[in-house]
């Protein structure tokens, strides 16, 4: 930080100027700049292609780590002290001047120990938000002042009027790397998304490109939308990202970014997304918890141009598990959080019930490629184990930029979210014999719960080539008036996934829906997808 702006802190503190204040540019450069701009109002347009160009410049250049850093005291903070501190509310960012959105920031510390530049951009330019200690309430913390001037932020939240016209609840939070979360009405934080995704799950390691840099654009009085940019960074590229956050019952964040890759890299995920799934219904070796069920999200579910819809519930493997979905034109995918019964969690406090699903929907036409979902082993709820992302078939050449845009949907389900039958519960348990897997899929929705009994409906199984379907029951579900199916499936009797010792044994693969008649026109549901290791 320069002196002027060191000189402004102390200027502020000394005459206990307001709060707005703080918010004055906070480098000559950066005044004269906003002078000139003055007479040059700045467009958005004019915005979006200077976070291009510096993107596209910053490509052209050797990846450098962050030169500035979080003290080590600040980075030896646990969990709890770093939660410790915490921003003050009377002091939000347009708090005073009556704006539908407002501001708040994260402190440095703990794993956040990289600061990220923060700008708030008004028709008469850009400026930089400064960083003050007095911005912050620092708790049982004992930590040195006058070590923490000019330090910078770790990410920022911004806040609306979401659920009560007369308080300002959290929307969204940028934090971490190239972390982020939304909320749309009566939800809890659960799912996170992310800027890209390089290289997961690969042997090699994963690579995690980070925001360094944001401009904020100021709202009207009247605004029901914010518009955000960012600066995307990493070893083998960078990337200029919109944002445009529209709060609701269902909150809507449509991304536009560009690409600009230093070297190739062998996996890029597009609109990453990430999760928790400890266990659940089909889990098979459940905890001592008097709680049913323990995740933020459920299910993935994807959508394909030709009509066909695929739902896959979320398991924790007992190791690392990657499934690749093969789409020549996707409509959308996510991953969602079904079951929204508190009966089935019974947390008063995590209140997985109102976890957040989020839905994918492309602007454009992505191309052939594939739906990855990679599931992780966990042993505790605070972590999250679970991501999926679009994976492009090919690339531009080495030079050319990608470029992706799509819409991010907050919300809570409600029924069917096609108009035809969908899985409602997937359970698994012991089957019959020795080696023999029973699942219990429930079907509801669409035109399925008007079906009696008494018409025959179909169910279409198929399973991993060398396992064998030893029973297949249809029946409706009286209670619920949908309707359940039942299968009992086990390793062919000589084949090769039996000659395995169950260690070494593959994971599987079945799939299922149920239709009327013989012809696939009549396809009443979803299709249900399973993944398990015999």
């Amino acid at each position: 930080m320069n002196k002027r702006y060191l000189a402004l802190i102390a200027m502020v503190a000394a005459f206990a100027l307001s709060f707005n204040a703080l918010y004055a540019p906070v480098a000559g450069a950066q005044a004269s700049q906003d002078k000139a701009n003055e007479s040059h109002p700045l467009t958005l347009e004019a915005l979006e292609a200077q976070v291009f160009e510096k993107a596209r410049q910053l490509a052209l250049e050797p990846y450098q780590e962050p030169s500035e850093k979080a003290p080590d005291f600040l980075k030896g903070l646990t969990y709890d002290q770093w939660r410790d501190i915490r921003f003050k509310p009377e002091k939000a960012l347009w708090r005073d001047e009556g704006l539908p959105f407002q501001l708040q920031f994260f402190h440095l510390g703990f794993y956040y120990e990289y600061p990220v530049k923060i700008n708030v951009v008004t028709d008469q330019g850009i400026t930089q938000v400064p960083f003050s200690p007095e911005l912050f309430d620092y708790g049982k913390n004992a930590l040195p002042k006058e070590e923490l001037e000019g330090l910078g932020f770790a990410g920022f939240r911004v806040h609306y009027p979401i659920n009560k016209p007369d308080y300002h609840d959290e929307l969204i939070v940028f934090l971490g790397a190239s972390y982020f979360r939304a909320l749309g009405k009566n939800q809890r934080y659960g799912v996170s998304a992310r800027g890209l995704a390089v290289d997961t799950a690969l042997p090699k390691g994963e690579e995690f490109p980070h925001f360094k840099e944001f401009w904020i654009v100021k709202p009207t009085p009247d605004a029901k939308s914010l518009t955000i940019y960012a600066l995307l960074d990493s070893q083998s590229l960078t990337g200029a990202y919109k944002f445009f956050v529209q709060p609701g019952e269902n909150t809507a964040v449509d991304v536009k970014a560009t690409v600009f890759r230093r070297k190739d890299v062998e996996k890029i995920g597009i609109a990453p997304l990430t999760s928790m799934f400890y266990y659940g219904e089909n889990s098979r070796n459940r905890p001592d918890d008097y709680r049913p069920e323990v995740h933020d999200s459920d299910g993935l579910m994807i959508a394909l141009e030709n009509g066909e819809w695929l739902w896959r519930p979320l398991n924790n493997p007992p190791r690392l598990a990657t499934s690749a979905f093969q789409a020549e034109k996707l409509a959308g995918f996510g991953l969602l959080q079904r079951d929204t019964n508190f009966d089935h969690y019974q947390d008063l406090e995590a209140r997985y019930d109102l976890r957040p699903s989020v839905w994918i929907s492309p602007r454009e036409d992505w191309g052939e490629g594939h739906v990855e979902l990679i599931e992780i082993p966990t042993t505790w709820e605070t972590t999250d184990n679970i991501v999926a992302f679009w994976v492009p078939k090919s690339l531009p050449a080495l030079g050319e930029p990608v470029s992706f845009s799509y819409r991010m949907s907050w919300y809570l389900p409600k029924g069917s979210p096609h108009g035809g039958g969908y899985v409602v519960a997937t359970r698994t348990g012991k089957g019959k014999d020795e080696g023999v897997r029973r699942f219990v899929v429930d079907f509801e929705g669409g035109a399925l719960n008007a079906i009696p009994a008494d018409v025959g409906l179909t169910s279409v199984v198929t399973v991993t080539e060398g396992m064998e379907i030893l029973e297949k029951i249809l029946m409706r579900n009286e209670v619920t008036g949908g309707w359940r199916l039942v299968l009992e499936v086990r390793p062919a009797k000589g084949g090769p996934i039996e000659q395995l010792i169950p260690e070494r044994r593959p994971r599987v693969e079945m799939r299922a829906f149920l239709k009327k008649g013989e012809d696939l026109p009549d396809v009443l549901t979803e299709t249900w997808s399973y993944s398990y290791q015999p």
